[in-house]
């Protein structure tokens, strides 16, 4: 099985307000982002989280927010909210076709993915590339044989979407060790 820690560490610096309202850096978290391995390989690091909007900073109210999650980790997509999410792809991996009631950015940050739809239409994409994924079935596919794909993603939940009278929702099947989002 693949593992955690082929690609460098994630570091997320989280900034906050002294109590003379100057900017500082929180210590309230660890400043890497720890990626954790799932079953097939992949891992996942909770790099933030969101909950309401607008989003309310006042008291560090939205640091709570992230400490819950990152006790009790969310589905794919946080109600209400926002998440900030680095993904590792090992080589020779495919990820589970898929679909979140969401609005997601995926950005290539090291590798390079193909973006499998449905349809069968796939867009190879490179570092830098983004898709903006709009709650469509896809598939993540890493054909490299020996490296390692990174992306970030910020995903926004969106309401259902309905086409020629079906309204689709959240399609997980396959996807070890992910939630159903709240």
């Amino acid at each position: 099985m693949a593992h955690v820690g082929a690609l460098p560490k994630i570091h997320r610096y989280i900034t906050a307000h002294n109590k003379e309202g100057k900017a500082i850096f929180s210590d309230k978290f660890d400043e890497e982002s720890k990626m954790k391995q799932h079953s097939d390989g992949l891992g996942f690091a909770l790099s933030y989280t969101t909950k309401g909007f607008p989003v309310d900073l006042e008291q560090d109210k939205d640091l709570d927010v992230y400490g819950k999650y990152l006790k009790e980790t969310p589905g794919l997509v946080v109600s209400g909210g926002t998440v900030l999410r680095h993904v590792d792809i090992p080589p020779n991996t495919f990820c589970a076709m898929h679909r979140t009631v969401s609005l997601d950015y995926g950005c290539v940050l090291e590798g390079e993915v193909d973006l499998l739809l449905d349809s069968g239409e796939l867009r190879k994409m490179r570092r830098g590339d983004v898709a903006i994924q709009r709650g469509t079935m896809h598939q993540w596919i890493n054909r490299s044989a020996t490296e390692w794909v990174r992306m970030l993603f910020v995903l926004q939940e969106s309401k259902p979407l309905t086409i020629a009278g079906e309204t689709f929702g959240e399609e997980l099947a396959g996807m070890p060790d992910v939630r159903p989002s709240e």
